[in-house]
């Protein structure tokens, strides 16, 4: 999913308001708490990575750039991971969202492009995630996304997301969401 080392071809109009509809709709679910539904988006063999970002020179880049899939990760999960972690949503003893986090996630800045095989989509977006507990905690993460999506049915699935932040140091105390 290296964008530098590949032609890309953008998809039809039709496609990208598809898929467009699509990436809305994953995030409506989240937004309403509806995390097995999510969940339900992901392919079998999901890849969902968030790489630690790293104050690099210039001259001293690591093999992404900012970021090695060697390093360290907020995230680094399969379906078993993300399964656990929505499970956990749902028990009394997540003491950590009780009272719950109100989420709104946005997306902008969406173009999809054919992926390497005619059922693959590869998606670049950028996003902001605003949180909120009790009465005057607020915390808002920005990126960007590359999502792999492949084709099922009328619809999609999610393969892999790699989520970039800019920041080399969280925010917020936790990352108790899904971006």
């Amino acid at each position: 999913m290296n964008s530098k080392e590949q032609q890309l071809t953008p998809v039809s109009m039709e496609m990208h308001h598809k898929v467009s509809g699509f990436l809305n709709m994953e995030y409506r679910l989240l937004d309403e708490e509806r995390f097995t539904e999510w969940l339900a988006l992901m392919a079998d063999d999901i890849h969902y990575w968030m790489p630690g970002i790293e104050n690099r020179r210039r001259e001293n880049l690591l093999s992404e750039g900012f970021y090695d899939p060697d390093h360290m990760a907020f995230f680094d999960d399969n379906m078993t991971d993300l399964s656990r972690r929505v499970a956990r949503f749902a028990q009394p003893s997540a003491w950590a969202e009780n009272p719950a986090t109100r989420n709104v996630h946005t997306l902008s800045n969406i173009e999809v492009f054919e992926g390497e095989s005619e059922s693959e989509l590869l998606v670049y977006s950028v996003f902001q995630s605003v949180r909120s507990r009790g009465h005057d905690e607020e915390y808002v993460i920005f990126g960007r996304r590359r999502d792999l999506l492949v084709k099922s049915g009328d619809s999609f699935k999610i393969r892999k997301r790699l989520i970039l932040m800019p920041n080399a140091t969280l925010s917020c105390k936790n990352i108790n969401t899904f971006l």
